[in-house]
């Protein structure tokens, strides 16, 4: 075969990449300013001793609001307010070229990434997508971070100390001594309320709650007061 004779690169016809989900349409994206969505991203970093979730809202290939959870070393939570202030405003692209200082970060930020590219994002079916403000309603009325604290041993058993509801009180146990329910003060809520003036004991008993079978616990456990 003469070289002439070669088939021409690109000779077959080609109709564009694949449509993808983006805010209740699918669209064929060619540039980044074509993307949209709500959606998060995950990572850890390098020695393993810490994670983040990044929550962002893109209109248009715009970071529009950045949400930025972070459980690990020090260092971590102070590049998450790094993060927080160098978002917004950026293009996509450059978010992902942008050195967030801390691995987990940069981990959650190729995560996501890679989400919107390919249409998996949370808002993937949402017509319009989401409203900036989305990411507060991500932490909940309270604006308290989601982070669950849970430990055990083998001698004490498990103890929950941090749920989605706030700071565990008291456990409840049954006559079983499994849990069956937990009490809880909401601390974002507590702040608020002491800081409008109530007393003390007041504002803790209006920010306190329970959880599952709690009032039928045949023994109580002081998180606060137990040394496990």
């Amino acid at each position: 075969m003469k070289i002439n004779d070669c088939y021409k690169v690109n000779s077959c016809p080609h109709s564009g990449p694949a449509p993808i989900p983006q805010e209740g349409e699918f669209t064929q994206i060619k540039g980044i300013t074509q993307i949209s969505g709500f959606s998060h991203g995950c990572g850890k970093c390098a020695p393993r001793q810490g994670v983040c979730k990044l929550t962002l809202n893109v209109k248009n290939g715009i970071i529009k609001e950045a949400l930025v959870e972070t459980v690990g070393c020090s260092g971590m939570t102070h590049s998450a307010c790094m993060a927080g202030e160098i978002l917004v405003g950026l293009t996509l692209l450059e978010a992902l070229n942008t050195d967030l200082v801390c691995d987990a970060i940069n981990d959650a930020m190729k995560d996501i990434f890679q989400q919107l590219a390919y249409g998996r994002s949370q808002s993937a079916f949402s017509i319009g997508g989401l409203s900036v403000g989305a990411g507060v309603e991500e932490l909940g009325s309270t604006h308290h971070s989601r982070v669950g604290t849970v430990y055990s041993n083998e001698k004490s058993g498990v103890r929950y100390y941090n749920t989605t509801e706030g700071y565990i009180t008291r456990l409840a146990l049954d006559e079983n001594d499994e849990i069956i329910g937990y009490e809880y003060v909401n601390l974002p809520r507590l702040l608020k309320n002491i800081r409008s003036g109530l007393d003390a004991k007041d504002a803790l008993l209006k920010s306190s709650g329970t959880y599952g079978r709690f009032d039928e616990g045949k023994k109580y456990i002081d998180t606060m007061e137990e040394n496990i």
